[in-house]
């Protein structure tokens, strides 16, 4: 997906790492159990990945940008499995996961629609009772500013409930913090 220069700078600086760490996942994930096998879904860079990899026994990443996906391998090692593929359209077997998570990358995903094929795809690709959780950015002038000339399609968190129940979950929790909002939602 296409991001502007300075918006690739700041996702692969060691200040977003740090935040990242100490504010982003934490936040993103408290409370949420994500189990033995997690799916993180467009890591990019790999700022979460590096954190992810630390808290989760088995992490898959899934990366559509393949000189992305080969940065990652070489940043994971063994610690993590890279795959090169889309999130509308993903290429494990349904039930394989206990969890899946994205963290501000749904707002690349070009279109609402191929963002609800991805939160289906979330929803086949999880064991029954695995939780599906994120962040996001929320709207607003700076949001927009780092994203001239981006892919940039934000998600409204007053309607994501209803289209993440579209796609087949339950018990979907959205909270607002600082420029940004997490999801957490459960496959039945």
């Amino acid at each position: 997906m296409p991001m502007n220069r300075f918006h690739q700078w700041c996702c692969r600086s060691a200040s977003w790492a740090r935040k990242v760490e100490r504010d982003l996942l934490p936040w993103a994930l408290d409370g949420v159990d994500l189990g033995p096998d997690v799916l993180e879904i467009g890591p990019g860079y790999g700022a979460t990945t590096r954190v992810l990899r630390r808290r989760a026994p088995g992490l898959t990443a899934l990366e559509i940008d393949p000189v992305l996906a080969g940065r990652l391998r070489r940043l994971a090692g063994p610690s993590a499995t890279i795959v090169d593929g889309d999130g509308t359209a993903m290429p494990f077997e349904e039930a394989a996961f206990s969890a899946a998570v994205c963290f501000t990358m749904l707002h690349h995903v070009p279109s609402p629609r191929e963002q609800d094929r991805l939160f289906a795809e979330a929803c086949r690709v999880l064991r029954p009772g695995g939780v599906f959780a994120g962040s996001d950015g929320l709207d607003g002038r700076a949001f927009r500013l780092i994203h001239l000339f981006d892919t940039c399609v934000v998600v409204d968190p007053d309607t994501l409930p209803r289209r993440l129940e579209a796609a087949g979950f339950t018990g979907v929790t959205i909270e607002r913090g600082e420029g940004s909002f997490r999801f957490s939602a459960r496959k039945p």
